[in-house]
């Protein structure tokens, strides 16, 4: 059989193809989806569950002049390998390779960057209004995945999408986390054709033109039809809205999407397909675990089995294990995520606290308030979140944890830079956005030990605290199995040395105290970066003429920045001249990459650092 897919450069070519051909090709595609994935790791489930999908769309709509906005990203490999990026899938979230995220500098066909969820809508509405300002037919379509309808903002799209009449957008909710039930077979795909039909649409709109002028009537079969549609399928919700929906649809009948496509193509105004999908579909492994799926390293195509694990914990694994056994000693813990069971950590504990884990799915200003709501009548939560997820909850940070001072604790994966995820996911800002806020504890742990000890610390403190630890695995430090806290706002000396002081914040350590060893520096492990350990650092500014800050977080208001603020203020106290230097992320947004060569681009390798304080004292 010859081979579909490799004739296929760009989406004009898959059009000229006919519609016999098009299951050969989402066979092949997806055969070379599960090889490609295996050899650079990437999100797998996600992308096998929307390959039909993407077919139809490219299929029926005329891109790129029609827009797809894609939402949850990291469904959109196949929408790459039809849009002229086959060949670079083996640099898939390499240096200098393509994302595994829509990027607009990457592809005219990547309408949207998207690397969090929920903004397809919005983003799409947005361009359906330009489109009829500008005096275009083309079409735009947000493509959002069922737990992206978790979160409000797809909500507040809606709401506002389904007042514009003339607006020509078309919203297909890919529901991925139910199995096809029996109502996804031949009378809901009749319903679907014959709703999405232009006889449908043009009865239903002469009917609401005859009928508005008598009230009563047009309330009458308004009802109706709702009553009529309500008992076959859920979309009742989405017509209150305003939209026209539509299914719902095997997602992985070619015949059917592309059939229904066509229909909602010729109609107007905000239109609505439900689509129901497999997560994993085609790759059994997947099909089975698409949670373990979701995200994956390398693996063998033949069995899903993966190459090499690292025998060290990460610290997603440190905070799962410290939940449990916290969870153990104190029965008010509660343990809450906005979706991230698996990434964060928390499989253990909804397995053996399934009546203390919640998921309040893609929802993270909720999770903040759910969690302030519970820590006021008594409740011990912990919330763990991403630290760019936890950038959508800033305003419930503040007003409502920190403005009240409730004991709830933030254990923030994923801080500073995330490698192949990219700028989209890296932690960057999370000291900058948080150490202005009153009534914060901000820790940054050094190794796996130090973050066990801060995340006791911070269940126990009473205010709201925050532990930031980076993705990954950590130095291998021996994890003492006590609950064991620390003294708030105390660094610790971890290396003596002459004239040149570094203050090093978290992960830092490591590469501080290797660059330390070249230049007889001191070093200090300052694990707070509220409260600082004002004693130390006025002792070490006291004792060194050079004194030196690094950090994995942006350097603009950062824990460099907090450490320069406090020096200002004991200018008295230091005998001069001090020379100081900030060592962090830079100003910019940082492609993805292996996480050390990123590391040495930024200079915070621990060469870079000791060549940036070598510079500094010549």
């Amino acid at each position: 059989m010859n081979s579909l897919l490799n004739t296929i450069d760009y989406p004009q070519q898959l059009r000229e193809l006919e519609r016999k051909q098009l299951p050969q090709l989402a066979q092949e595609l997806r055969t070379f989806l599960i090889e490609s994935v295996a050899r650079t790791g990437g999100h797998l489930a996600s992308n096998l569950g929307v390959v039909e999908l993407t077919i139809a769309l490219h299929y029926v709509f005329n891109t790129p002049d029609d827009k797809l906005v894609w939402d949850v990203g990291h469904q959109t490999y196949p929408h790459k390998i039809l849009t002229g990026r086959r060949e670079k899938m083996q640099s898939l979230r390499k240096p200098q390779g393509i994302a595994g995220f829509p990027r607009r500098i990457e592809s005219e066909y990547d309408t949207f960057g998207t690397g969090h969820s929920s903004t397809s809508i919005s983003a799409a509405l947005g361009m359906a209004v330009a489109a009829q300002k500008l005096g275009s037919n083309r079409r735009a379509v947000a493509i959002i995945g069922d737990g992206a309808m978790t979160a409000g903002m797809a909500f507040e799209a809606l709401n506002n999408a389904g007042n514009m009449d003339d607006a020509n957008l078309l919203v297909v909710l890919n529901d991925n986390d139910m199995s096809i039930s029996n109502n996804v077979g031949a009378l809901n795909k009749y319903l679907a054709k014959l709703l999405s039909s232009r006889f449908y649409g043009t009865v239903r709109k002469s009917g609401k033109k005859v009928l508005s002028a008598a009230p009563p009537l047009m309330e009458f079969a308004k009802r109706a039809e709702e009553h009529v549609k309500g008992m076959v399928m859920p979309g009742t919700l989405f017509e209150e809205f305003g939209f026209n929906y539509i299914g719902p649809i095997d997602g992985h009948d070619l015949d059917a999407l592309i059939d229904t496509l066509q229909n909602i193509k010729a109609l107007s105004g905000p239109q609505f397909l439900h689509i129901v999908t497999q997560k994993g579909k085609g790759f059994e492994p997947a099909e089975d675990n698409p949670n373990k799926f979701h995200g994956v390293g390398k693996f063998d195509p033949s069995n899903g089995v993966a190459i090499s694990n690292s025998a060290v914990k990460t610290y997603t694994e440190v905070f799962g294990d410290w939940l449990v056994d916290m969870a153990a000693v104190d029965q008010r813990l509660i343990g809450i995520t906005p979706a991230m069971c698996d990434g964060s950590g928390l499989n253990a504990f909804a397995s053996q606290y399934p009546k203390r884990y919640y998921d309040v799915g893609i929802a993270e200003q909720h999770a903040l308030t759910f969690a302030a709501g519970m820590a006021c009548d008594g409740l011990k939560p912990v919330v763990a979140i991403y630290s760019t997820f936890l950038q959508r909850a800033y305003d419930q940070l503040i007003h409502d944890i920190a403005l009240q001072n409730l004991p709830v604790l933030l254990a923030i994966d994923r801080a500073g830079l995330v490698g192949a995820d990219g700028p989209t996911h890296a932690g960057s800002f999370d000291l900058s956005y948080l150490r202005c806020i009153p009534n914060i504890v901000i820790m940054a742990p050094s190794d796996e030990n130090e973050c066990r000890q801060m995340l006791t610390t911070g269940f126990q403190y009473h205010g709201v605290a925050a532990v930031r630890y980076p993705r990954g695995s950590g130095t291998g430090a021996a994890i003492t199995p006590t609950l064991h806290a620390i003294e708030i706002g105390k660094g610790l000396l971890a290396r003596s040395g002459n004239k040149i002081a570094i203050l090093a914040f978290g992960s830092m350590l490591a590469p501080s105290l290797a660059a330390a060893e070249t230049l007889n520096a001191t070093v200090a492990n300052m694990r707070f970066v509220k409260p600082l350990d004002l004693a130390l650092i006025e002792q070490l500014a006291h004792d060194h003429e050079y004194l030196i800050t690094v950090e994995e977080n942006a350097i603009m208001g950062g824990a460099g920045s907090a450490v320069m603020e406090a020096l200002q203020s004991m200018q008295s106290k230091i005998k001069p001249p001090l020379k100081t230097l900030c060592l962090g992320l830079p100003d910019t947004f940082i492609e993805h990459g292996n996480h050390e060569t990123m590391l040495k681009e930024c200079g915070l390798d621990s060469q870079g650092i000791a060549d940036a304080i070598a510079k500094l004292i010549t």
